[in-house]
């Protein structure tokens, strides 16, 4: 919000100086072209949807999970719409699929918590190590 604010001040004309400016606008969309890491990238957002869902059912209170991913997408895709879609559409879809089929915190629940967060970590230390800086 600061930062919204800041860039509203900014772009308005000073009162006193009685000129106009023109609005200022978001750069445009770039063309959406698949990341070489787009692949592993999906996989990984779907398994954090399944995080998202899994980890509170079984009583955990962080949901840094989604906001981590959230924190991702901004970086990754901002000005690529249709890459953001793909990624927020795996996080969905690992979402719901768990949500279709777990309703109570069960040991296989409990199981596929614990596969997928050491799967997250395999696809983080790849990608990283792949595509990193």
């Amino acid at each position: 919000m600061p930062l919204l604010l800041t860039a509203v001040l900014v772009s308005a004309p000073a009162h006193s100086q009685g000129r106009s400016t023109t609005a200022v606008t978001a750069p445009p969309a770039v063309e959406d072209i698949e990341a070489p890491y787009d692949g592993p990238l999906a996989r990984f957002a779907e398994i954090i949807g399944a995080l998202s869902y899994l980890r509170p059912l079984c009583g955990a209170r962080d949901e840094s999970w989604r906001t981590d991913m959230q924190s991702i997408l901004d970086a990754d895709t901002a000005r690529e719409p249709a890459r953001r879609a793909r990624m927020t559409a795996a996080f969905n879809r690992g979402y719901r699929a768990f949500a279709a089929v777990h309703t109570a915190c069960t040991p296989a629940a409990l199981a596929m918590e614990v596969r997928y967060r050491a799967e997250a970590a395999t696809l983080v230390a790849e990608i990283t190590s792949r595509f990193g800086n």
